[in-house]
């Protein structure tokens, strides 16, 4: 089989945020950037499906500037066998990251699956899966915690209300992993220096297709949200404590 999964470079939640001197975005110097979490679902369903089936190789995508290539070197690292890298604006949005994703896919002789993350944690737009999947031409299956592999592929999807359905779909398709889908593996020493040897195609916006008016939304005016407010710590006896704190809930929080 040949297996793709589709990721995002992200920054880690820790990172502290800063926006740039426009407020169009982030600044992105001194940032820690990490695969996104979901991805690394679909990165660890592609290695058991490739184990599956002997002959089977997994292929990593990324959309992004030159940085994201360190996030497909994370997925090498688990143990992906090869990597594409499309470089596109730092500022693309879904649309753009979409149209070239699938775009790269389209230059690969055959595709008979495709991976990625129900969403990337940093915008959590949860678009890219579908729109992807409908410039590829393939089905597309979100929120997948399961899959029955076979002739086709029965796959067990979240809903609201914490209850589930099944969804059952032709191959090739698109599968955009959830929380829960597996338990993805630690890259080994090894594999970690093996991946560091392992060629990662580059391919500019124009060779899969890709415009400047692909990109469809543009950013502007982001706002930190505001401080804290210090706490007020209330004196005296526990009677009178709590007769101010029901005055202070009703007068200035106004929650009471």
């Amino acid at each position: 089989m040949n297996i793709y999964v589709c990721i995002k470079q992200v920054p880690d939640t820790e990172t502290k945020i800063k926006l740039n001197s426009d407020n169009t975005g982030i600044d992105t110097a001194g940032i820690k950037w990490i695969m996104s979490p979901y991805d690394e679902f679909a990165v660890e369903e592609a290695l058991r499906l490739r184990e599956k089936n002997a002959g089977s190789t997994v292929t990593v995508l990324s959309a992004g500037p030159a940085r994201v290539v360190e996030a497909i070197r994370t997925a090498l690292a688990m143990g992906a066998d090869h990597g594409i890298h499309v470089e596109i604006p730092e500022t693309a949005d879904s649309n753009m990251s979409a149209k070239a994703l699938a775009g790269a896919l389209k230059k690969e002789a055959k595709v008979d699956i495709v991976f990625t993350g129900k969403e990337a944690i940093d915008d959590g737009a949860a678009q890219v899966s579908q729109l992807a999947a409908e410039y590829f031409g393939i089905p597309c299956v979100t929120v997948v915690l399961g899959v029955e592999y076979g002739a086709s592929l029965k796959c067990k999807r979240e809903i609201e209300g914490g209850a589930f359905e099944m969804v059952e779909t032709p191959l090739p398709a698109w599968i955009a992993a959830q929380k829960g889908m597996n338990e993805p593996r630690y890259a080994s020493l090894p594999n970690i220096m093996k991946a560091k040897k392992k060629e990662v195609k580059a391919l500019k916006a124009a060779d899969v297709g890709v415009a400047d008016s692909d990109q469809k939304i543009r950013f502007k005016n982001f706002e930190l949200p505001p401080p804290k407010q210090a706490g007020k710590k209330i004196a005296g006896e526990p009677a009178a404590q709590a007769k101010e704190l029901v005055r202070l809930l009703h007068e200035e929080a106004k929650v009471v």
